[in-house]
C-alpha cells in the first residue's frame, strides 16, 4: 500500500477505506484511554488527527512518539468527530522511524520569534510559517515559468561566473583559485589574474541582463530565473548576498510596451497566489498581516498609474509630507517616497519612467532632453520599488560614449557593443527581484524569512 500525501486525505470522503501517512508529529495529547496525534507532511499547513486507542497499542508503544518524531501510520480513514478538521484517522498500526528528544528539540514549544527561526535554518521548514512560505515560493517559481512559456518566451541559463560587472556597481564576489597566501603578481604589484582559472577576474553576477540581451538579439523574447550575489555589507531587512532574479529581456519592446508586460506579469503572479494558495495566504494574513489579502486583491484589481519621475518629484514636494529623505530632482527616490505615491497620493500601483540618467545604469535608453533615460520602475504597497527596468540603448555611438563617461573597461565590453554594431535593433526589459516577490505575497517583513537558507554578511552557515 502506497503512501497518501494529507493534501489529498483531507479532501477525501472514502471512509472507512485503510490508507497509510507519513509525517512528523506536531502535537500528541489525549487521557489515559486516547491519544490524538497531529502529523504533518508538508504538503499542507494543515495536519491529520491520527486516533489511537491506548487499549490496543499500550502507553509504552507510544511514549516516544513526541514533537517532531517522524512516523508511519497504517489507519481507517473516516469522518472526524470533532472541530476544525474533516477527516481523521483511527490507527491500526505505527512504525516510529525518527525520534526526537522532547527536552532538546529547539520547535518543542510555540511562540519562537522569527530571529530564533533564522538561527534554526535547518529545521524551520517544519513550522507552519516557514512550509507556508516555502509552497507559495514553489507555487510563484512556477507560475513565473508557465506566464513566460505561455507568452512564447525562451527560458535562457545566462552565466553565473562573469568577468562583467552589469550594474558598475563593483560590489561582486570574486571567483578565484589563485592560492590566496602566494597570489602571483605583474611588474607593476598587481594580481596576476592571468595566471588564474579564467586567465582573467572573474566574480559572480549581480544580473543576468547582459548576457540576456544577446539572446533576446536572437530569439526576440526571452527569460531568465537564477540566483544572482551581491558582495554589500547591509544588514538589512531588505538586502541579501545571495538572491535570486527574474530577467525579460524582448527586442522590437519600447517603453510602453515593457510597462504593459511588467504590469500583466506581477498581476499573474499575485492572482496565482490567490487562486492557488489559499491556505497558506489565510495563514499569513491571520497571524502576520491583517491587510496581506486585501493588498494583494488591490494589486490585481487596479490599473498601475504611470507618470514620469519628474511630475512624481513635484508631487512629493507638494505634499506636505515630513520625510526622512529631502527630495530633489536628481535624488533618488526612497522607500517611504515610493510608498507614498502609491499608498497616499494615487491609492493604486505606480510606474514611474524618465529618470535622470546620473542615477540609472549606463545601458539605459537617452532620452532627447539630454537628462533622462528610459528607465522605468514598478511600486508597489508596502514595500515601494519590486521591479526595475528600461528600454535598452541600442545606438552603438550613445553607447560607446556613456560607457567612457563613467569610465567603465570597453574591453571588457566588446561582445556587448557588438550586438549595436551587427544589427542592433530596438529593445527593452526588467528584473524583478524573487525574493522581494515573496515578501510582498507573503506579508512577511524580513527578506531573510522568504529564503530557505538566507546568506547574509558573516551568515554561511547552512
Amino acid at each position: 500500500m502506497k503512501r497518501i500525501k494529507i493534501k489529498e486525505l483531507l479532501l477525501s470522503k472514502d471512509f472507512g477505506k485503510e490508507v497509510i501517512v507519513e509525517g512528523w508529529v506536531r502535537t500528541r495529547r489525549g487521557n489515559k484511554n486516547v491519544s490524538f496525534i497531529a502529523i504533518n507532511d508538508g504538503s499542507i499547513i494543515h495536519s491529520m488527527q491520527v486516533v489511537v486507542d491506548i487499549a490496543v497499542f499500550g502507553e509504552e508503544a507510544l511514549k516516544n512518539i513526541t514533537t517532531g518524531a517522524c512516523i508511519k501510520v497504517k489507519g481507517i480513514l473516516v469522518e472526524s468527530q470533532g472541530q476544525g478538521q474533516p477527516v481523521e484517522m483511527q490507527a491500526k498500526e505505527i512504525q516510529l522511524y525518527g525520534t526526537s528528544d522532547p527536552e532538546s528539540y529547539p520547535l518543542q514549544k510555540k511562540g519562537h520569534t522569527l530571529e530564533f527561526l533564522r538561527s534554526i535554518a535547518h529545521l524551520r521548514p517544519r513550522t507552519n510559517t516557514f512550509g507556508a512560505v516555502l509552497r507559495i515560493r514553489h507555487n510563484m517559481a512556477f507560475a513565473i515559468h508557465k506566464y513566460f512559456n505561455d507568452k512564447g518566451f525562451y527560458y535562457i541559463h545566462t552565466p553565473i561566473i562573469t568577468g562583467s560587472d552589469a550594474e558598475g556597481a563593483g560590489q561582486m564576489f570574486r571567483v578565484s583559485t589563485l592560492d590566496p597566501h602566494n597570489l602571483p603578481k605583474t611588474p607593476e604589484g598587481k594580481i596576476d589574474f592571468s595566471q588564474d582559472f579564467f586567465g582573467k577576474e572573474t566574480n559572480l553576477t549581480v544580473s543576468g541582463q547582459l548576457e540576456g540581451e544577446l539572446a533576446a538579439m536572437a530569439l526576440s523574447e526571452i527569460y531568465t530565473f537564477g540566483p544572482t550575489f551581491r558582495a554589500e555589507n547591509s544588514n538589512t531587512p531588505r538586502h541579501l548576498a545571495e538572491f535570486w532574479m527574474i530577467e525579460p529581456e524582448m527586442a522590437f519592446y519600447d517603453l510602453e510596451d515593457n510597462m504593459t508586460l511588467a504590469q500583466d506579469f506581477v498581476q499573474y503572479l499575485v492572482k496565482y497566489a490567490l487562486e492557488n494558495c489559499k491556505e497558506d495566504l489565510n495563514f499569513l494574513n491571520e497571524m502576520y498581516d491583517k491587510e496581506l489579502i486585501s493588498r494583494l486583491e488591490f494589486v490585481v484589481n487596479n490599473d498601475f498609474k504611470r507618470l514620469t519621475y519628474t511630475e512624481a518629484v513635484e508631487i512629493l514636494m507638494k505634499s506636505g509630507e515630513k520625510f526622512e529623505f529631502p527630495v530633489s530632482w536628481g535624488t533618488d527616490l526612497q522607500s517611504e517616497h515610493e510608498r507614498y505615491l502609491v499608498e497616499k497620493h494615487f491609492n493604486k500601483p505606480v510606474i514611474l519612467i524618465d529618470y535622470p540618467k546620473e542615477i540609472k545604469a549606463f545601458y539605459m535608453k537617452q532620452n532627447t532632453d539630454g537628462k533622462t533615460v528610459r528607465a522605468m520602475d514598478v511600486l508597489f504597497p508596502k514595500i515601494g520599488e519590486i521591479i526595475g527596468g528600461s528600454q535598452r540603448e541600442e545606438n552603438l555611438e550613445k553607447l560607446e560614449a556613456r560607457i567612457n563617461e563613467l569610465q567603465i573597461p570597453s574591453k571588457d565590453m566588446w561582445w556587448y557593443l557588438e550586438t549595436r554594431k551587427f544589427g542592433t535593433a530596438p529593445h527593452s526589459g526588467f528584473g524583478l527581484g524573487f525574493e522581494r516577490l515573496i515578501l510582498f505575497v507573503t506579508g512577511m517583513a524580513n527578506i531573510r524569512d522568504v529564503i530557505p537558507f538566507p546568506r547574509t554578511p558573516k551568515n554561511a552557515e547552512f
